[in-house]
């Protein structure tokens, strides 16, 4: 028994689990690479997203309802030949240079963890081509001050690991041939020559960079599709020929001039899936680039090892075809981009590139930086705003007031008040208001009391009080004036009669010393007491006809 518990089995370690599952996430593990498509909005991001991810583009008959997003993401997986998965690639797509947006990636993509493991695609659009330099130069700044971090030392070691590599990556760079490319890359050779000038001078962090010029194909059309007004380099020649030639092979030199001081990429697209394919296939090279080797190795001090891109480059340099135009990295120099075209000065374009990179934010453009040149060669043909209507400064509204109070003071006819004056007769000054004006002498009061006298009919006591009163009144300043008042006999026909109302005037009445305005005054005074009179008189009369029977009554009974 005791043989037997002595041969028993120890028991396991407790950190058994945690031992197999590392196990298996270190020889599982996927490496990760990020894309981040930069570019404006239409440029043809989404499509160059979907040739990267081999994933089939949205249906173009929903472009108008497609929603973007303020940082688009997808992913999928990278395979070689004999289906292994070798990565997972995560394409970030950016819809604009506004800040709002670039801000974000900073906390999605900090440079800290990905810088080594991640390629920049800055998309063109050739339906605008006055915008290539403003938008390669926004562009390339944010791809410099995003490789920057937070400034810390560990970023700013990253930084200095990942330019090896392309640095490296640019000085043995060997053109494609035809026979048998070897499945080594030759970053053992011992055969190292030095970067042409204007090559490589900024991209500090060595961040793999494409420029993508995307609706290649749009290039040599016709005005009846790129015309002026819409966009395109049909606004700038009328049709094919040598100035179109030049026009676009210009265009090109400037970009590869740029490209170069960067350790760029240059790349035109199409629609068609073949050139969508080149692209991808550069992308994955980039990506997979080996990584530089040590000091010691390429002193001779160790023996090299082979080292392989799973993702060879096969497609050789292209400057002819401006539809397919393929010019990698490393392959290109000053000397190559004059041949282009003679008359290029590629040292100027770079010197003026430079002087628009060190401007600060905010200065005016230099007469000799790289934007003012390019717009010299591409003169814009956007769309341009509508222009603002003409500021309007109103008139303070005290001075618009009394501007127009002295205008209408003027013209007699825009005072409100001559609707009530005599046309016979001038407007006098010095009354404000409608006593001011000879109202009161037309022939509304005369027929205002006309109708009063019809409606009394034939009282003769109120005609004689309403004579005997404004005789007494108007007597009293002795003389009576001009214009006075008169009232006919009851019955008396007043067909041809002057004038009866009161006038007013100017001045004072010059009998007795009242003005108008008491001859007025006196008048309407009188016609009511006269009313009242009158009502007394009848009311004195009812009262003794009914006391006349009761009188006599009693002086029957009395006899």
């Amino acid at each position: 028994m005791e043989e037997s518990r002595s041969s028993t089995p120890e028991a396991p370690p407790q950190d058994l689990w945690s031992s197999i599952l590392d196990s298996v996430s270190s020889t599982r593990s996927i490496p990760s690479k990020q894309v981040l498509i930069l570019g404006q909005p239409s440029t043809g991001k989404s499509l160059l997203a979907s040739a990267l991810l081999q994933k089939p583009k949205s249906d173009d008959s929903k472009e108008e309802s497609r929603t973007d997003f303020a940082l688009g993401y997808d992913w999928s997986d990278v395979k070689d030949g004999d289906e292994d998965t070798l990565a997972r690639l995560s394409v970030y797509t950016v819809p604009s240079d506004a800040k709002a947006y670039s801000a974000l990636l900073p906390h999605f993509l900090p440079p800290k963890n990905v810088l080594p493991h991640t390629a920049v695609m800055i998309v063109l659009d050739w339906t605008r081509p006055w915008t290539f330099v403003e938008e390669l130069e926004t562009w390339l700044k944010w791809v410099e001050q995003w490789a920057k971090g937070d400034g810390s030392r560990e970023v700013e070691i990253v930084r200095e690991e990942n330019r090896e590599a392309p640095y490296v990556h640019l000085q043995h760079y060997t053109e494609p041939s035809a026979d048998t490319l070897p499945t080594t890359s030759n970053l053992t050779s011992s055969t190292v020559l030095p970067l042409g000038p204007g090559t490589f001078t900024h991209n500090a962090a060595g961040v793999p960079v494409v420029v993508v010029c995307t609706k290649a194909d749009l290039i040599d059309e016709g005005s009846n599709l790129i015309g002026p007004g819409t966009s395109g380099m049909g606004g700038m020649v009328k049709g094919k020929g040598g100035e179109w030639e030049e026009r676009t092979d210009s265009i090109m030199q400037v970009l590869r001039t740029i490209c170069l001081k960067y350790g760029a990429a240059l790349f035109y697209t199409t629609p068609q899936p073949s050139t969508l394919q080149v692209i991808r296939q550069y992308t994955l090279h980039l990506l997979f680039i080996p990584p530089a080797p040590s000091p010691s190795i390429s002193a001779g001090v160790e023996a090299p090892t082979s080292i392989r891109n799973p993702f060879m480059f096969h497609h050789k340099p292209n400057t002819l075809d401006r539809d397919r135009i393929v010019v990698p990295a490393g392959w290109d120099s000053w000397g190559k981009i004059t041949v282009l075209r003679e008359g290029f000065d590629a040292k100027s374009w770079g010197e003026a590139w430079d002087t628009d990179i060190e401007a600060r934010e905010g200065e005016n453009e230099e007469a000799s930086g790289a934007k003012r040149m390019y717009r010299s060669l591409v003169p814009d043909q956007g769309e341009k705003p509508p222009p603002l209507p003409p500021f309007n400064a109103p008139m303070a509204e005290q001075a618009f007031l009394a501007k127009h109070y002295d205008e209408n003071a003027k013209k007699p006819d825009r005072d409100p008040r001559g609707a009530f004056r005599n046309p016979t007769e001038s407007a006098t000054a010095g009354i404000v208001g409608p006593m001011g004006s000879s109202s009161f002498s037309l022939p509304n009061v005369e027929r205002a009391l006309s109708e009063m006298e019809a409606s009394m009919g034939g009282s003769s006591s109120l005609s004689t009080s309403v004579n005997g009163d404004a005789t007494r009144k108007l007597s009293r300043g002795g003389t009576r004036p001009t214009s006075g008042l008169s009232v006919g006999a009851p019955g008396a026909s007043t067909v041809g009669r002057t004038s009866t109302s009161p006038t007013l005037g100017t001045s004072t009445n010059a009998t007795g010393g009242q003005t108008q305005h008491e001859v007025l005054q006196n008048f309407f005074q009188s016609l009511l007491s006269s009313k009242d009179r009158a009502g007394q008189s009848a009311a004195a009369s009812r009262t003794a006809a009914t006391q006349s029977p009761k009188a006599n009554g009693n002086a029957d009974d009395a006899s």
